[in-house]
């Protein structure tokens, strides 16, 4: 038999050719995998492969993904959350900057309610983009604030994402989910922060300091505020239920499911047209994703077929003594890769070789793996291959492919501060998690 590291090298170098030429990840990681293993173990290897199969369709826990992504679909394709947009605008006072301020809370807002980064990209670069410019507002702040804020999406429950990592790494999904909420609400306070010491230096990157018209006075505040109460029931119906304990998971994107058609009903946009199309759309992605999933499980076995994964154990072993030395080594692969290749497959990639270093090190796994979520996020915004900044992009083609990468430098760079922060202090990550029941 081959060395191990020939084996996993050889495999990797495979998966990112495959990736970087264009192929659909979910066809190129399924193929090299199931090839890899027939090379090596022979026809024997489609006892394995079957088995990877039945074991990757019989996890209850990843009933998640296509309950999160149908929510979001509904929401989306009903109109639901052009009302969100409305009740946010009358609520922020008459500040300089708003239009910066009203992107990132309606995007904290959107985290609760959707797991993709790319799709409030577009929703905010077709609603709030073209007000932003006909206002005169900076143009590289409007992008970088709404490339930033959609990027709160996979951190804030529910994210798709934290249930395909937390599903693979083995840890468990609600607490990996509400350990978003923490840093989610820091990244925005930063984003802020920074938009606010921008704009008082410099005026002119908000020359206008206008209030929604009818949003003037106490009766427009409260008229604002009844029309987004409908979302609480979501926000509550995820979050609160999982956080309370009283639901799973799969359990609370049922819930959600169902609350997010009651908030179309409610807005009077509920259509059994529409929610046909939702759910056309939620199993075609989610097809992708099982097999994703199915990919990165086989992928795993075939680790600890090889013997690789007992020497990751043994390397992880060998500095354990350097355990921040070791974090900033995988942090820091995961965030050049990031530059290259699409975050979810690297994701799928990296998961199986990272598990059993989490455990030698002793690294407490939700904390761990939030911080690669983090990195995984900010890698959508990174040229020069974002997926976040290409998902802009396409709703705003006059803007240059060079203003949208100038643009994402500096929320880049806030991101890496919210890492170093959940590093030095994990409590941001962990405390919610921690009062869970059970």
């Amino acid at each position: 038999m081959m060395e191990w590291w020939a084996i996993l090298s050889g495999s990797l170098i495979l998966l990112l050719a495959a990736f970087l030429s264009g192929v659909p990840m979910f066809i190129g990681f399924l193929v090299i995998n199931i090839a890899t293993v027939l090379t090596i173990v022979g026809p024997r290897g489609f006892i394995l492969v079957s088995n990877s199969i039945f074991d990757s369709v019989n996890i209850g826990a990843l009933s998640a993904i296509p309950l999160f992504i149908l929510m979001g679909e509904i929401l989306t394709r009903s109109g639901s959350v052009e009302n969100l947009f409305r009740a946010m605008d009358g609520l922020i006072g008459k500040v300089r900057g708003r239009q910066y301020v009203l992107t990132i809370l309606v995007s904290v807002i959107f985290g609760a309610l959707s797991g993709a980064a790319m799709a409030v990209a577009a929703m905010l670069g077709r609603s709030l983009f073209p007000t932003m410019m006909a206002r005169n507002y900076d143009l590289k702040l409007s992008i970088g604030a709404i490339m930033a804020g959609a990027s709160l999406a996979p951190i804030i429950p529910p994210s798709v994402l934290i249930v395909i990592v937390a599903t693979l790494a083995d840890v468990s999904i609600g607490k990996l989910l509400i350990s978003g909420v923490g840093p989610g609400l820091v990244a925005a306070v930063l984003f802020l922060g920074y938009i606010g010491f921008r704009v008082m230096r410099n005026p002119a990157l908000s020359p206008d300091a206008d209030i929604a018209e009818d949003a003037k006075g106490w009766g427009g505040k409260l008229r604002s505020v009844i029309l987004m109460l409908p979302f609480s029931i979501i926000v509550f119906s995820v979050m609160g239920l999982i956080l309370l304990g009283i639901a799973t998971p799969s359990e609370a994107a049922a819930t959600g499911v169902l609350g997010s058609i009651v908030v179309s009903m409610v807005y009077r946009s509920f259509s059994i047209k529409m929610l046909l199309e939702a759910l056309e759309n939620a199993v075609f992605i989610t097809a992708m994703i099982m097999a994703i999933v199915f990919s990165s499980n086989l992928f795993g076995q075939l680790l600890a077929f090889t013997g690789a994964t007992r020497h990751l154990v043994e390397l992880g072993e060998v500095f354990a003594g350097q355990p921040y030395m070791v974090l900033a080594v995988l942090l820091g692969i995961v965030f050049i890769m990031c530059m290259f290749i699409d975050q979810i497959a690297l994701m799928l990639i990296l998961v199986p070789i990272y598990q059993p270093l989490v455990q030698s090190t002793g690294f407490d796994p939700i904390w761990f793996w939030l911080l690669v979520l983090l990195n995984l996020t900010v890698g959508g915004m990174t040229p020069p291959f974002g997926y976040t900044m290409f998902a802009f992009k396409a709703t705003a083609p006059q803007v240059s492919l060079s203003d949208v990468y100038k643009a994402s430098w500096p929320f880049v760079g806030l991101f890496i501060l919210l890492m170093v922060l959940v590093a030095i202090f994990p409590p941001i990550a962990t405390w919610l998690p921690s009062l869970m029941n059970g």
